[in-house]
């Protein structure tokens, strides 16, 4: 038999977990992904979905700023020091894990140790330069560095700086994304594969005060129509990647506000060059082979046809006519001849290779655009469909020939080129290795004189340009779609969505 007080708590809990399991009964948001993330861990994740939702679960050592640029988060101030080999970094006081755990420079050097040692670590390239990670006192953590790294402050503003508590990192060990624990404004309670990762507000939260919501429910939908139609009829109440097409027509639906914004992320095309046996094809092997495919492409029209021109097309890692980007490379226009030509030259005039693009009706299209212009110099391209983890991981095992592929972009032009050109690169698919482009890169991590990275990133633009491991195609233009209830909802550069300032508006 229950007592009184028992069946208060039975049904306290009941109603809990009402609340937590139906965000319709509280101020909860559905929100549409376009992709189900992978493993919900900073040191073990590669997904741009899996970053969507870190936004919401995980605080960062440095933050981004909506108009570009750094913030204080976690850390409030860092400072370099005269020699540029160590960061030292002043903590915010009272922050705590979700699992009430104290935020401290222990904690940070628990994370950044972790991060930069563990074999199943994917930020360790990023973190290479660090040689030591010491705290200083309770609230002061110094990062010293085998050699000056100028992009450390940008690495730290995303997975590399997210702190996980040190409790349930003993606990779990490498099985932590299964339930993460982070610092974050939302703390995880559950996934579905496939179907949805549910969180909840968390009250200790060091600035609850700006959070409105209870709850946050990811729902992945890989097709944009599918995630449309959600929207359209109520069942979510933000989604991500409004196709361009459609971005016309849902702002004239009274129901519904589009927000769009320049973004640093950008698609390119990937290919496999040493990577084990798939490798071994002409469009892996032969730099003039994946040059032919690039004169081939009419960038501009598969702009128009695919997004509407609302993107930015682009043959380097950083947008045209910003910083970063080399003007002396520029985009080459279609030269079906020329392809012909360096075909001929390298002994292959119909080369064969097969196209890996995610399920999205979008990217299948500008798949078959591609392939259908590269046809008319003698390609012979074959696409496949996969769901975007499952493509990813099949290109991390090197079981591709060529991909397309999506990188959010980062505030530094290092993550930029790096990430996917760098000799140890953790999305670096294909193993492109070139010494030379390394060096370059390495000088230009090694000061922070604006000037000499500058003139370094666009020497490093033209040894990648000359190789040419990847294709780009284009730059974003982020496109997201709400209700008209969501409100308080602030773009950012890096196309994440945070979740702080964000209210649902009762009907009515």
């Amino acid at each position: 038999m229950i007592g009184r007080s028992g069946r208060t708590a039975a049904l306290a809990a009941v109603l809990l977990s009402l609340v937590v399991a139906s965000p319709a009964l509280a101020a909860g948001i559905r929100i549409g992904l376009d992709a189900d993330p992978d493993v919900l861990d900073p040191a073990q994740g590669g997904s741009v979905s899996g970053r969507q939702v870190f936004a919401a679960m995980c605080d960062k050592l440095v933050g981004v700023a909506p108009g570009g640029g750094f913030q204080p988060e976690l850390a409030t101030k860092w400072d370099w020091s005269g020699d540029g080999k160590a960061l030292t970094l002043t903590l915010r006081d009272g922050v705590v894990f979700q699992d009430g755990e104290p935020f401290d420079a222990a904690a940070v050097k628990v994370n950044l140790d972790r991060y930069r040692s563990a074999p199943i670590s994917r930020r360790k390239s990023e973190l290479k330069p660090v040689a030591d990670v010491t705290p200083v006192d309770r609230l002061t953590v110094r990062i010293t560095l085998s050699q000056p790294y100028a992009p450390l402050v940008a690495v730290l503003s995303d997975r590399a700086g997210m702190m996980l508590s040190p409790k349930a990192l003993a606990r779990a060990g490498d099985g932590i994304g299964s339930h993460p624990v982070c610092a974050g404004p939302f703390e995880f309670v559950e996934r579905q594969q496939g179907d949805h990762i549910l969180l909840k507000r968390f009250d200790r939260y060091w600035n609850r005060d700006a959070v409105f919501l209870d709850t946050v429910t990811y729902r992945p939908m890989p097709d944009e129509t599918v995630r449309l139609l959600n929207l359209r009829s109520g069942d979510l109440d933000l989604i991500e990647h409004v196709p361009t097409v459609e971005a016309a027509g849902l702002r004239d639906d009274p129901a519904v506000t589009v927000v769009d914004a320049p973004s640093i992320a950008y698609d390119l095309i990937t290919f496999n060059v040493g990577h084990g046996d798939k490798a071994k094809s002409p469009i892996g092997q032969d730099a003039r082979v994946r040059r032919a495919l690039e004169l081939s492409l009419d960038r501009d029209a598969i702009n128009a046809a695919a997004y509407e021109g609302m993107f930015i097309p682009g043959n380097q890692p950083e947008v045209p006519g910003t910083t970063f980007e080399d003007p002396g490379h520029p985009m080459p226009a279609r030269d079906v001849d020329k392809a012909k030509a360096l075909l001929a030259e390298a002994g292959v005039p119909n080369p064969s290779f097969t196209l890996l693009v995610t399920n999205s009706p979008v990217t299948q299209q500008v798949g078959q655009m591609i392939q259908a212009m590269a046809g008319e110099a003698g390609f012979d391209i074959k696409l496949q469909a996969l769901e975007a983890a499952t493509l990813a991981a099949s290109a991390d095992a090197g079981d591709f020939q060529a991909a397309i592929a999506i990188w959010s972009g980062r505030l530094d032009p290092d993550a930029n080129i790096a990430a996917w050109a760098g000799c140890d690169a953790f999305q670096n698919w294909g193993r492109y290795c070139s010494g030379d482009l390394d060096a370059v890169l390495a000088q230009a991590r090694a000061t922070t004189d604006q000037a000499a990275r500058v003139a370094l990133y666009r020497q490093a633009a033209g040894l990648f340009l000359a190789d040419l491991p990847q294709i780009v195609l284009y730059h974003y233009r982020s496109v997201w779609g709400m209700r008209r209830a969501v409100q308080g909802f602030t773009p950012y550069p890096d196309g994440l969505m945070r979740l702080q300032g964000v209210k649902i508006e009762p009907a009515g």
